[in-house]
């Protein structure tokens, strides 16, 4: 079940960094860029630091083959038809739930304390968005405070998966984890929910 979902987590952070390169003038080899550093590049930060032999995408092409084939019928589909700027938001919000699973649970099946399983979910689910806004000039959604409970909803998912993961089945455990993510993320897209703003009390005196 695993390994499906980490390709149908390929699959949608494939497209949500074909979408990220609408406006910015690039041409197919860079949509394809954008589409395998947004899908690849947080469980390639992840294996790197967990000490996996072999990195995931190295030791099966198939993600790689996904997420261009994701990236191309983006970059095909967007010449035929308007794509709405909500696209790239739910798309990344869906690749947001399902790496962060896909990572939380690699990393436990390593044997990592739940801490590291929890902080190698959040950095497989973001990192990649990460990597795709720095290329494309923008600011990583995870720093932007309009983008709403972005790391955040990753977090929870994260941290579901560690605590439920002795008492739940496998696959609710997933479903629990992945919907937490994914319900928590839209949420805060549709009501603008946020973490408080660090505001730091000014105590130098006017004199």
């Amino acid at each position: 079940m695993q390994y499906y979902l980490e390709h149908l987590a390929t699959c949608v952070t494939a497209v949500s960094g074909a979408l990220a390169a609408r406006g910015k003038q690039v041409d197919l080899f860079g949509v394809v860029v954008l589409a395998l550093v947004t899908a690849l590049g947080g469980g390639t930060l992840r294996d790197v630091i967990l000490g996996v032999p072999t990195v995931f995408w190295v030791s099966d092409a198939s993600f790689v083959l996904t997420a261009v084939v994701c990236a191309l019928v983006v970059f095909f589909l967007a010449r035929l038809h308007i794509l709405s700027g909500n696209i790239l938001l739910f798309a990344d919000a869906g690749g947001l739930a399902l790496f962060t699973l896909v990572g939380t649970e690699k990393a436990l099946g390593l044997g990592v304390p739940p801490v590291v399983a929890v902080a190698m979910g959040v950095m497989t689910g973001t990192a990649g968005g990460m990597i795709r806004d720095v290329l494309t000039g923008e600011i990583p959604l995870v720093l932007r405070r309009q983008i709403y409970l972005y790391a955040t909803a990753s977090l929870c998912g994260a941290g579901v998966f560690v605590l439920l993961h002795p008492l739940l089945e496998a696959n609710l455990l997933r479903l629990v984890s992945i919907a937490t993510t994914l319900v928590l993320r839209i949420a805060a897209i549709f009501w603008k929910l946020q973490l408080p703003t660090f505001v730091a009390k000014e105590n130098i005196h006017q004199g």
